[in-house]
């Protein structure tokens, strides 16, 4: 029993000098540090593309449905006839709205003579106070008449224009789906259509905290960023790229408390109608740095929310935390700080080095 136990101590002392003559052995990438590297890295964002206006067309007035002027997807512009209700019981309360008007008139012009009569018999004291105020208030009562049946005029022409249903702007109709002969009212909860106006597009999308104080701090303040920002591209959810470029317009100022991200909206100009309003895809943003470190991403360990690579000091591997960038090609890093032009690191396997492991 005790040679088997004595035996078992030689093989494993004789593996763990083959494992250590094997580490000792092991060969690894190195690499120096530079800062004389340009990069430009893309970062991309999940993005959604509405229209500048999405304006659900309700109807003003009731009635039924007499005609359809547009179909769907038809470009139309502002003040173009969309829609007509049924106009006859609006004409004929326009008509009706108008003789009131004429009768107003005449009373007026009836109780207008009455009072100046009674005004000079008052004066020549034939006729007592009394009756002079009464004169005078249906004068007045008659002036308020004439005023009351102008503005119902006002209110029949108005409703009798609110059969034609219009386009408030340029745009693009959306889906139909009531049809001739339909019932329709302000208070149905459907819209008649939507007018999209998309001769340009807003992309909303979101960046996290950190990226947001990355942008303060390269560009002085969130207002310079805006400005001095690049364009950018838009890839389509075919993965195709837009051709036209956009530009950031606005950066939310508050940060949402539930993801950690503020909103974002760019603009891209939507000449040819390719885009539409509730598609998706992914913002493209370009970043460019001069004169920095770049190393690639195989020479990292990331451990939670920090990364590490290991340097190179008197032929061991010592693990340094570095900061990068944020922006990420799934590549590379831009190193902002933990490392020095000069420095030696491990640039492929990080992963599987332990401290200390003689490096060859």
């Amino acid at each position: 029993m005790r040679w088997f136990a004595f035996t078992g101590c030689l093989v494993g002392l004789t593996a763990c000098q083959s494992e250590k003559q094997e580490q000792a052995q092991q060969n690894y990438a190195i690499a120096t540090i530079h800062a004389d590297a340009n990069k430009e890295i893309t970062t991309s964002y999940s993005a959604s593309i509405e229209g500048m206006q999405d304006i659900n067309i309700y109807p003003q007035v009731s009635g039924y449905l007499e005609k359809l002027n547009v179909s769907e997807g038809e470009i139309v512009r502002k003040g173009q006839i969309l829609f007509v209700i049924d106009q006859v019981p609006y004409k004929v309360a326009l008509q009706t709205a108008i003789a009131n008007v004429e009768v107003a008139k005449a009373s007026l012009a009836t109780a207008e003579l009455t009072y100046k009569s009674t005004q000079k018999l008052h004066e020549q004291k034939v006729v007592s106070d009394f009756n002079l105020q009464t004169t005078k208030n249906e004068y007045l009562t008659a002036k308020a008449q004439l005023a009351q049946a102008e503005a119902q005029e006002v209110n029949a022409r108005n409703d009798l224009s609110y059969t034609e249903v219009k386009s408030p702007s340029d745009g693009v109709i959306g889906m139909l789906p009531y049809r001739v002969g339909t019932l329709v009212s302000p208070s149905m909860p459907q819209p008649l259509t939507t007018v999209s106006d998309n001769s340009n597009m807003y992309v909303y999308f979101s960046m996290t905290e950190n990226q947001l104080l990355s942008l303060a701090r390269q560009y002085g303040t969130i207002e310079k960023a805006l400005q001095g920002m690049p364009d950018i591209q838009l890839q389509l959810n075919d993965g195709s790229t837009y051709e036209e470029s956009g530009k950031i317009e606005s950066i939310s100022g508050v940060i949402d408390k539930a993801t950690g991200t503020v909103g974002v909206r760019a603009v891209f100009p939507n000449p040819d109608r390719l885009l539409h309003s509730s598609a998706s895809g992914n913002v493209l943003i370009p970043s460019t740095y001069t004169n920095c470190i770049v190393i690639p991403q195989g020479a990292t360990v990331q451990l939670q929310d920090q990364i590490l690579v290991y340097k190179v000091v008197d032929g061991k591997a010592v693990s340094t935390l570095i900061k990068v960038a944020p922006v990420n090609d799934g590549k590379e890093y831009i190193v902002t700080d933990g490392l020095k032009p000069g420095d030696e690191i491990i640039s492929n396997g990080a992963g599987m080095i332990r401290e200390g492991t003689q490096v060859k």
